[in-house]
């Protein structure tokens, strides 16, 4: 049988394989596994390996789009796209991250709104309950002590689903391949969340079993993986706009797995409809939006962006295919919004040339949503780079490098055109509920944006490039994570289900994909010029 063996620092890895199988899924079977967004059809352009000693085949055509001309001399290709028959050595260039939960730190948690109220002395139930924001790429978490108020921990991790796709739509399709994939998807986020709430319990030296209740909010897609039910239908357009159940019929797995009581309470907040989630219902309950002027306008980006239009009236509300860039994924030195991400992108005031930030100090590892869009808005003000997302002449390549040398950070045109579809998604978005709203862009009062993108965003930059409508950068709020605040909030209130309701009647949900008008609106979007 052949052998692959994967080279690090710390001691080779050999792995047996049967020719016949690709790279990616090799390496899949061990715990050396490379990044990848596609589920293995190398649209993503993620899974980058070298080829240190061995024979195989000559590049594919995905091999030869996604791959510089540079990195095919260097031996460097696509794992998913590589087909061994015999022994291989090689070297992984994009591993892929494990979950390593970290403390959500108190600036991260929301700024504006209230928090849960304290409960009543005469409070009878377990000690302590659970909020988990169930994202697409990051799973967040928090423990309260139910009876004072206080919230006693927090964790953040990656989505480990992402090796599924980075993106809800690819994960969906690989649910629907069987039941064994559908389940294994499940499993993927239940595991996580029940190690996150024993990784707190552990180190707050909490009963885990005083967990008598948890609350989970989540875009539909991911409460369709996380329960089992209904994934299939979100893949067909005349289900997208009705209501969904996702009340879990395998609760008291959960309630096992994770180690808790058998009469512990977990509860899924119910989506709007389509993919427009409970997270984004949440999102609009901690910042308080329907009850703010009207022109008040919600984006929460991210990998499946969710925006609210209030009008005084409705809640217009929809959901647009931003894709990964937001959350530093499906481009090719990108990362969250985590330690090690270059966050901003500026002049330097000292000097020609530009300066970085980034999160946590320390040596840059890739590049975040909001870093990107500050690098975009200034390689355009620098002349480097044209409104349509080309660089110019007097720049000279396809490739703007902020580090070069063995460990390369750049930003590829590539790159420029997955941040231009993303922007244009939701700028079509936002033109679409305002159109159905009767609101002129001129009359917005109010914009929250929401969501981890969010948190280190230049307002101004992201005007200029057109990702967020052009109003005073007063009245824009960089509200951070909402979805978790209003799930913290449902778990202290009793009358969640019935408030929740409420809210849903104000809503008038808008599936994009029916609306005439919005593929030549996502067209007028896709330059990098402000908002019209």
């Amino acid at each position: 049988m052949p052998i692959l063996t994967v080279l690090k620092e710390t001691g080779d890895v050999r792995i047996d394989f049967l020719p016949g199988t690709s790279l990616l899924n090799i390496l899949n079977t061990g715990d050396m596994r490379v990044r990848s967004g596609c589920a293995g059809s190398g649209g993503c352009g993620l899974c980058r390996i070298r080829i240190e000693t061995g024979k195989i085949h000559e590049l594919t055509a995905t091999e030869r789009q996604k791959l510089s001309d540079d990195q095919v001399l260097c031996g460097i290709r696509l794992a998913c796209q590589v087909m061994p028959q015999t022994d291989l050595r090689i070297r992984i260039l994009n591993l892929a991250p494990t979950i390593l939960w970290r403390n959500i730190q108190p600036e991260e948690y929301l700024a504006i709104g209230p928090s849960p109220s304290v409960r009543s002395e005469t409070y009878e139930g377990k000690q302590l309950g659970a909020a988990v924001d169930l994202g697409t790429t990051h799973i967040r978490l928090t423990i309260w002590d139910m009876k004072t108020g206080l919230r006693l921990a927090g964790r953040s991790g990656l989505n480990p689903q992402s090796r599924f796709g980075t993106d809800v739509l690819t994960r969906i399709t690989a649910a629907s391949e069987s039941q064994e994939c559908l389940a294994a998807i499940g499993q993927l986020a239940q595991n996580a969340i029940g190690e996150a709430l024993r990784d707190m319990a552990l180190e707050m030296d909490l009963n885990i079993r005083e967990i008598g209740h948890v609350v989970i909010v989540g875009n539909t897609a991911m409460l369709a993986l996380l329960t089992g039910i209904n994934d299939a239908a979100l893949l067909k357009p005349g289900h997208r706009p009705g209501r969904l159940d996702y009340h879990p019929d395998a609760a008291g797995h959960w309630r096992r797995s994770w180690g808790l009581e058998a009469d512990a309470i977990i509860e899924v907040i119910q989506p709007l409809g389509g993919f427009v989630g409970s997270d984004l219902l949440a999102g609009l309950l901690a910042t308080h939006l329907a009850e703010g002027p009207a022109g008040s306008l919600l984006i929460d980006f991210g990998t499946n962006s969710e925006i609210s239009l209030w009008d005084g009236n409705a809640l217009w509300t929809t959901s647009a295919a931003g894709g990964p860039a937001f959350e530093g994924s499906g481009i090719h030195c990108g990362m969250p919004a985590e330690p090690g991400a270059i966050y901003r992108f500026e002049p330097n005031k000292t000097s020609d040339g530009f300066r970085f930030d980034v999160e946590g100090g320390g040596e840059p590892k890739g590049i975040c949503g909001s870093g990107l869009t500050d690098i975009i808005a200034e390689l355009i003000r620098a002349g480097m780079l044209k409104r349509n997302g080309r660089f110019t002449q007097q720049f000279g390549g396809n490739e703007f490098f902020l580090i070069a040398g063995e460990r390369e950070i750049s930003v590829t045109k590539r790159d420029v055109d997955v941040f231009q579809r993303a922007k244009a998604a939701i700028g079509a978005g936002i033109a679409c509920l305002l159109q159905k709203a009767g609101v002129r862009l001129q009359n917005l009062q109010r914009i929250c944006i929401c969501g981890a993108f969010g948190r280190f965003l230049n307002v101004s930059n992201a005007m200029e490039v057109g990702l967020l409508p052009f109003i005073s950068s007063e009245c824009v709020e960089l509200a951070g994570n909402t979805a978790l605040a209003g799930c913290e909030l449902l778990l202290f209130d009793p009358d969640r289900v019935r408030n929740m309701e409420r809210l849903k009647s104000k809503c008038r949900l808008i599936s994009l994909s029916e609306v005439p008008e919005f593929e030549d609106l996502f067209i007028r979007n896709l330059q990098l010029v402000p908002m019209k």
